[in-house]
């Protein structure tokens, strides 16, 4: 079955999506939501979507917000990063309300992709070309960056994937005015634990 989903009405930039427990969850760049489908028996799509409004420590401003989506390492919370502020945070997804994740002092300015695997969380930082590698606290109330992955092949990569030891980014090119012949390319690279 397919269905179609208006998610927001007026200026919105519905940005991530992460299938978690049972729903995907959507974040809005533009505006202070999560989108929750949830999924009914094998899969099913619902109806409609919820509208979770982000309340707390998040707070909104001109650019690009809420992007990244990923669980946090005891799958109870979310985590969203905000990529104008290079800040990160952890989400009731009952209430919406949001605690900024301690990072000591380390920012992840223009995050955008998140991937967890185990309690290790790689942040792609599309326009700085890198990937934070961050460990995080198995309640995901804090993270400490531990690495950081550059390659001379990233140009703006916005999202990650995994593969058995290597981790493989997509190359928006943002920075290349598209044309019919504007070749776009995956870069993998070994995962850092």
């Amino acid at each position: 079955m397919i269905r179609s989903y208006q998610l927001a009405t007026g200026t919105a930039f519905v940005n991530d999506v992460l299938l978690f427990r049972d729903a995907a969850w959507i974040t809005d760049s533009a505006n202070p939501v999560l989108y929750k489908l949830p999924l009914g028996r094998h899969g099913g799509l619902p109806r409609e979507a919820v509208t979770i409004p982000l309340t707390g420590a998040i707070q909104f401003a001109t650019g690009t917000n809420a992007n990244g989506i990923a669980p946090t390492p005891d799958h109870r919370n979310l985590l969203v990063v905000q990529s104008n502020t290079g800040k990160l945070f952890k989400a009731d997804p009952r209430s919406g309300v949001t605690t900024e994740v301690d990072l000591g002092g380390e920012s992840l300015a223009n995050g955008d992709g998140l991937l967890l695997r185990g309690r290790t969380l790689y942040v792609v930082q599309n326009r700085l070309n890198t990937v934070a590698v961050v460990r995080m606290s198995a309640d995901g109330s804090s993270g400490r960056v531990v690495d950081r992955l550059t390659d001379d092949r990233f140009d703006v990569p916005t999202t990650v994937a995994a593969f058995g030891g290597r981790l493989y980014l997509p190359n928006a090119r943002f920075t290349t005015p598209p044309a019919p012949d504007t070749a776009y390319d995956v870069v993998s690279v070994k995962a850092r634990r």
